[in-house]
């Protein structure tokens, strides 16, 4: 994995200079620590920061030119697939410098063009360079795994894997009302769109073509649209989805650096370190336990799955204070503001875990694929008529006199069922919305203060109907899956130099899955009911049929204590939210207010969501 960046000028002096383009090769280095360097073209120039993975030598340094000297590449990823590609072009005659991905996907390329796209099996974001056209090909992969954003303009294109690196040229910075509305909704912004009303992100499945000044973008990857669907039994799906997932896995090994797997105690994670465990030799396995929150720590169960794989695991135990002591490392590396909490759990593990491999596997897009969230039992249960739903849905007001938190069993039952009941009374899509989110739109709305430079749209954050449970699914490929999860990985692992994979994010493994009966995947006795019952004979049976404890870090216990004084001075601070212009101060007073009642579990992620946007308000807008 590494870090791309490239500036194309459209009008004027076509030389400006390397100092920007170094600079935001620079911003990059933590994704790439080995190597940097730049290439200058005729309209502008391209850069990359390299952490090597896949032949580590100087031959595989970027930018990479063939040698024709036409085409040149840089590239952020892996492909797996790599070496049949290789062997079939050296059947065409093709001749190879390096034994890198990269000069197959290059030399692929100058064969087929965006063909070429479809051959590829792995997670990707590159730009390749025609020198005799002067024309540009970005494209980024099938499901998002690597992030890909750009800015235009009138006189300049800019894309990058990172804002932080468009950042360092000179760029129009207007915030995007309607973007920091739905960051306070979602605690992320959803793609296509970012902070500013100029930056975009590519979708996932797209390219962008750039020549003579023209932009022209492109979709060539579709899922589940259209798809037909599967007639496999139940047992033959079984069988199916074991297979797909164990040759997923087995492609995602290949490596020249130290390799692990992470172990949650989960299923997902599990499962592939099972499967890991068979292909290689002394597998090392990761894990982060909480030694203050007993509630939460699943390190037992790991420790389960390591002694039966026989691997050599290791916990990394943290405390609350080692988590409060790395929260400003971790939103000092955000470029973007992005509020899920658990990206310091993310941070720490990745952290510790480069300290002795460079690339691991996670469990990341099961949830998703196979309906392993409590929102999706909710959603399948909302959709029935029973008397149940219209019991639970006139005892809200019982509902809201329940202490709500995920500290307590009581308390957790409590919030879940003043949420499921006021999504009762929503329809099918706004009640999917309105459990993906933290915040109410028309708080998050109100919160976000009316503003003439503000810019202003008014599309959904889902395109599409959801009417099925496989569309649920669907959309939180396109909503979750992108936008948080992977999100959260890529720049936490990156901040630490260490790749991750993700075998679950197969696309043929996907499209298969998608493709079967909602049933196979949930029904009033199981989640991801197919993809435990494929692998229930290799897990340790504890791990079945128990509560799914997603961890929260102590945000509360951090506010009333460590943050009093730093929320007083850099979020509840009427004079600076009204300097500033973005927020409502009224709105913001009644989060604080809120926080300090008796019932503060509504205001502990909008405030976690503010100290967000502050800190990235100070780091970029005001320096």
């Amino acid at each position: 994995m590494c870090g791309i960046v490239g500036n194309i000028i459209f009008k004027g002096e076509k030389n400006r200079g390397e100092e920007p383009l170094l600079n935001a090769v620079k911003q990059l280095s933590k994704r790439g620590p080995d190597f940097s360097a730049i290439y200058s073209t005729k309209s502008g120039g391209l850069g990359h920061a390299r952490l090597s993975i896949i032949d580590t030598t100087d031959g595989a340094n970027q930018p990479m030119t063939d040698r024709s000297g036409r085409y040149t590449i840089v590239f952020n990823g892996e492909i797996y697939n790599y070496q049949s590609l290789r062997k079939g072009l050296e059947s065409r005659g093709v001749e190879f410098s390096s034994n890198s991905d990269t000069e197959v996907l290059l030399q692929l390329f100058i064969e087929k063009g965006e063909l070429a796209l479809k051959e590829l099996d792995g997670f990707f974001a590159f730009c390749i360079y025609d020198k005799e056209e002067d024309s540009y090909f970005i494209a980024r992969d099938r499901f998002g795994i690597k992030p890909l954003l750009y800015y235009k303009d009138e006189e300049q294109f800019i894309f990058g894997s990172e804002l932080k690196a468009i950042l360092k040229f000179p760029i129009k910075k207007e915030v995007d009302r309607a973007s920091l509305t739905q960051f306070f909704q979602f605690n992320y912004i959803p793609e296509p769109n970012s902070i500013f009303t100029r930056v975009k992100k590519l979708l996932p499945g797209h390219f962008i073509k750039i020549k003579q000044g023209a932009v022209e973008i492109k979709k060539y990857y579709q899922y589940y649209v259209n798809q037909t669907p599967s007639i496999d039994s139940y047992e033959k799906a079984k069988q199916k989805v074991r297979s797909l997932l164990e040759e997923s896995v087995e492609k995602r090994m290949i490596s020249d650096v130290p390799f692990g797997s992470f172990l949650s105690g989960g299923i997902d994670s599990s499962i592939i370190a099972t499967i890991s465990s068979r292909l290689t030799p002394n597998l090392h396995t990761f894990s982060l336990g909480f030694k203050d929150e007993p509630y939460f720590d699943e390190t037992k169960y790991a420790k389960l799955v390591a002694n039966k794989i026989k691997s050599e695991h290791t916990v990394f135990s943290v405390t609350n204070n080692d988590l409060y002591e790395h929260f400003e490392e971790v939103l000092d590396y955000i470029d973007e503001p992005f509020a899920d909490s658990s990206a310091i759990n993310v941070f720490l593990l990745s952290k510790y875990t480069k300290e002795q491999v460079t690339v691991a596997l996670s469990g990341d897009g099961a949830d998703e694929l196979f309906s392993g969230y409590n929102k999706h039992e909710a959603l399948r249960m909302a959709d029935q008529k029973s008397i149940k739903n219209s019991l639970i849905k006139s005892g809200r007001p019982l509902y809201r006199l329940f202490p709500q938190s995920r500290q307590s069993n009581l308390g957790n039952l409590g919030r879940q069922l003043d949420k499921y009941a006021k999504g009762l009374s929503l329809s099918q899509k706004d009640r999917y919305i309105a459990w993906a989110s933290f915040m109410d739109q028309g708080k998050a709305s109100l919160l976000v203060k009316e503003n003439l430079n503000f810019g202003k749209r008014k599309e959904s954050v889902l395109p599409f109907e959801v009417s099925s449970m496989n569309d649920v699914l669907y959309a939180d490929f396109n909503l979750v899956l992108t936008n948080d999860m992977l999100k959260k990985v890529d720049s936490m692992s990156m901040a630490n130099g260490l790749e991750v994979r993700t075998p679950f994010l197969q696309h043929d493994l996907v499209e298969y899955v998608f493709s079967l009966p909602e049933h196979y995947k949930i029904d009033s006795n199981s989640r991801k009911k197919i993809l435990k019952e494929s692998f229930i004979e290799d897990l340790p049976k504890e791990l079945f049929n128990r509560p799914k404890h997603g961890f929260e870090v102590p945000l509360l216990k951090w506010f009333k204590n460590e943050m009093s004084t730093y929320l007083r001075s850099n979020v509840f601070n009427k004079d600076l939210i009204e300097e500033q212009g973005y927020l409502n101060w009224n709105e913001v007073n009644k989060i604080e207010q809120l926080l300090h009642s008796n019932s503060p579990k509504d205001a502990v992620s909008s405030t976690w969501a503010l100290v967000v946007f502050q800190h990235w308000v100070k780091k970029y807008l005001t320096q």
